[in-house]
């Protein structure tokens, strides 16, 4: 998988669980290790938040 595709399935996933790219908010909690996964991963992609 090249690395445009994988950023691809990442703001996928992130738009299926209703996720902003730039959009957290300090120290907020949510349920779902997933979503935790996928936040820490785009913010290794500054370029993901071009895309949105």
């Amino acid at each position: 998988m090249s690395s445009m595709q994988r950023q691809e399935l990442i703001l996928k996933k992130m738009k299926e669980k209703g996720i902003d790219v730039g959009s957290g908010i300090p120290n907020k909690k949510y349920d779902s290790k997933e979503v935790y996964e996928l936040i820490h991963i785009a913010n290794c992609f500054p370029e993901l938040r071009e895309k949105n």
